[in-house]
């Protein structure tokens, strides 16, 4: 990973498009310095999938829900980032916990029902089964009031976490000298 000060002007820009809000670059976006194309595309992608305002699905269920792949997937670095999120958002501790005990046990049905329950059981399955990936699956979840943006803003979600999965666990990224955690020091 390429330090801002031994950076190519080409990526200086980049690195600016990808500072988060804390006015740092975190390791998911600098592991990409050696081709700021990839980092681009990774900052549009990131921020169209979970922060666009466009999205209707509550913030704390974005969240929850890329937790919940991230747990799937082993990927350390997100979940911590993106669990403290839904922590903060959720807003209440004992909700909190219940939750996070059954996203680690795989037990959704522990903490969800309704519409969020279908949501986390439709990312269970794309990100552990995505070859069977059926019909119903989608109507279940209109069945269950979940419009087909809202589908799709939750596949989106699940799809990025999946690829961002990877890409962390696959170069061994760690959250070492990152700012855990979207709200963290706001």
């Amino acid at each position: 990973m390429i330090a801002d000060d031994e950076a190519s002007d080409e990526l200086l820009d980049t690195l600016k498009l990808a500072r988060t809000p804390h006015g740092t670059v975190d390791n998911v976006m600098r592991v990409h310095s050696l081709r700021p194309n990839t980092m681009k595309g990774h900052v549009v992608l990131y921020r169209a999938a979970l922060h666009d305002d466009s999205n209707t699905l509550p913030e704390w269920l974005q969240e929850t829900i890329s937790s919940y792949v991230s747990i799937l997937n082993k990927c350390p670095y997100s979940l911590a980032n993106h669990w403290a999120n839904a922590r903060h958002l959720i807003g209440e501790p004992k909700r909190a916990d219940a939750i996070e005990k059954a996203l680690h046990r795989q037990k959704p049905e522990d903490a969800f029902d309704g519409a969020e329950l279908a949501l986390l059981v439709y990312a269970e399955k794309l990100t552990l089964s995505p070859g069977a990936m059926i019909k119903s699956d989608v109507e279940t979840l209109r069945a269950l009031g979940v419009d087909d943006g809202q589908i799709l803003e939750a596949n989106q979600i699940i799809c990025y976490f999946n690829y961002v999965n990877r890409t962390l666990n696959g170069l061994g990224v760690s959250t070492d000298g990152d700012i855990v955690g979207y709200y963290q020091g706001t």
